[in-house]
């Protein structure tokens, strides 16, 4: 049985803990050591470390303070581990908590975070999404039910004092391009709420003034919220530091390709199961810049899609040059659309596309001037034929038809 190196309480607050920290910084401490080819189990909060609750209201994701996010567990060191190195983690097995079967999906508000489709999605939402082994649905979209693939949205390594310098420098610079921008087009460093794991002192106040937000992915990994890296992937992890540094969280029970509504994915507090192991000068060997992984051999049974199709045209009809980003957003809205004609508002809708094994491809980038992404909806999460047919569309539930409407969403 693997040891437990790390453990979290979830009547507690993640600054009540030393083994998480909220920032990315070389400095942060080593919360536990380990072997190479050692095996071990890590315990994590929820991404916001327990703002939000099980209940009906979208109020505490409206107000939610993202300048705390993303609690990490970690950093985790492996003996002999250096700058160059490859890291090889393979995530052996990862679950919910026995006493926490449930997890949520949000919009955040434009205000405070926004999302993928925030134009269109402005104000806050919310959705609790309920377990039962394997399974999942939510009392807030009524007529689905999907088996979850879990896995951690955010993963990564410590960066160098280098590589941290050049993130804050990049993204101020980006930043600085339209500094009022809502939402901002950055996350800077944030001193107040940083938590710096094992840091005290003079030494912490001055590494949470400089330490990158945990918001984007980057070089060494991070959030990259990839839904394939379940149990049986290996990641192949830059080392930048010595002994790797190695922390995680935000974990998911699902999540549809891009988590396109921010909160997007079904976000829950659990556990992880990894074993580590390392490839010495593996960087110039493999010639590897960011991470790269091997998927996990088990997933969702899906195979019979409804695929939406989008263009470089955006809403108001303007061509742009084969902007990926425009495309995936009109085959997204297209798959609302056509969402609603059975009953499901559009938040309902919008939320499907993000906490369902929704697949998002890159269908087209060279036939100028419109690329073509296109998003595959699995028809066999819903329980009622969601195929065109000549009858129009149309809800039947045990022989009754239905309109899957939720007030509160």
């Amino acid at each position: 049985m693997a040891d437990t190196i790390i453990k979290v309480d979830l009547n507690k607050s993640p600054y009540e803990n030393d083994m998480i920290h909220n920032r990315w910084h070389p400095d942060i401490p080593m919360v536990a050591m380990v072997k190479p080819g050692d095996d071990f189990i890590v315990e994590s909060v929820d991404w916001t470390g327990g703002q939000i609750k099980n209940n009906d209201s979208a109020d505490d994701v409206r107000d939610v303070d993202l300048s705390k996010v993303h609690f990490l567990s970690g950093p985790v060191g492996v003996e002999g581990a250096e700058p160059g190195d490859l890291l090889v983690v393979e995530i052996l097995d990862i679950g919910a908590f026995e006493e926490s079967q449930w997890g949520f999906n949000g919009f955040f508000s434009k205000q405070n975070g926004g999302g993928f489709l925030t134009e269109h999605f402005p104000e806050a939402q919310k959705t609790i999404w309920d377990f039962n082994g394997m399974f999942t649905k939510s009392r807030h979209v009524p007529g689905v039910e999907f088996a979850g693939l879990i896995h951690p949205g955010l993963i990564g390594t410590l960066p160098s004092k280098a590589m941290l310098e050049e993130w804050n420098t990049r993204e101020k610079a980006l930043y600085d391009t339209d500094p009022d921008r809502v939402p901002a087009l950055a996350t800077l460093p944030y001193a107040d709420t940083a938590h710096m794991g094992r840091m005290k002192g003079e030494e912490a106040k001055a590494a949470a003034a400089e330490g990158a937000r945990t918001v984007p992915p980057r070089e060494h990994g991070g959030n990259c919220d990839i839904k394939d890296l379940s149990r049986g992937s290996t990641v192949y992890f830059p080392v930048y530091v010595d002994n790797a540094g190695l922390s995680v969280g935000d974990l998911h029970f699902s999540q549809g390709d891009g988590e396109i509504t921010f909160c997007g994915a079904i976000e829950m507090a659990g556990w992880i199961h990894m074993r580590v192991n390392l490839i010495k000068d593996g960087m110039q060997k493999y010639g590897i810049k960011n991470p790269i992984f091997k998927p996990s051999p088990m997933a969702p049974k899906y195979d019979d899609y409804l695929i939406f199709e989008g263009i470089s045209v955006d809403e108001g009809g303007k061509q742009h040059y084969l902007d990926v980003h425009i495309a995936y957003r009109q085959a997204c809205l297209n798959a609302i659309e056509y969402l609603t004609k059975f009953g499901y508002s559009r938040a309902q809708a919008y939320t499907i596309l993000g906490v369902a094994p929704v697949q998002g491809h890159i269908s087209g980038v060279v036939d100028i001037p419109n690329a073509c992404a296109t998003l595959w909806l699995p028809t066999d999460i819903f329980k009622f034929e969601v195929k065109p047919n000549a009858d129009g569309p149309k809800i039947e539930v045990d022989g009754s038809v239905q309109v899957p409407l939720s007030p509160d969403l």
